[in-house]
């Protein structure tokens, strides 16, 4: 996959927002660090029984926009603190440009900068440091909203 990494944890693929199928979410960061806190912090799944979730990871923002072309994911969780081009910039531009683009949760380096997410049209806005509570929780909000529009 060239620049970018993916790492999948065990589970079923299914089909998109069907019940018990497993979610796909592609997570987005220049540091490795961050990824692994935020998988970390969502944890497996995203209840008891529930289907193990499918990450895959990338680490340059022209892999996130071939991603999301190739279509499959449930929600996308990008590093707004990114180095070269941060998340808010690729949430907003995938927005514009992606019919049905799944749902954007915003990783941001301070509360203060929530404000951001309208800007680039998150879904979600999470704020570092990470809370290992609230992003389990927001993370299965997105991915059950999505299917139930699915």
């Amino acid at each position: 996959m060239g620049t970018a990494e993916q790492h999948d944890q065990q589970g079923t693929d299914g089909v998109e927002g069907a019940p018990g199928a497993a979610p796909t979410i592609l997570l987005y960061s220049d540091d490795v660090d961050t990824r692994e806190q935020v998988r970390l912090a969502v944890g497996r799944r995203l209840g008891r029984g529930a289907p193990d979730i499918r990450w895959v990871e990338v680490a340059t923002a022209a892999e996130v926009i071939r991603q999301v072309e190739l279509g499959g994911y449930d929600l996308l969780v990008l590093d707004g603190e990114a180095g070269k081009v941060g998340g808010m910039g690729i949430a907003r531009q995938l927005k514009d440009e992606i019919y049905q683009c799944p749902p954007v949760l915003l990783l941001t380096g301070r509360e203060q900068d929530a404000w951001l997410g309208s800007w680039s049209r998150a879904d979600a806005v999470v704020s570092r440091p990470i809370d290992p509570v609230r992003l389990p929780r927001v993370v299965a909000e997105l991915i059950a909203a999505r299917a139930l529009t699915a």
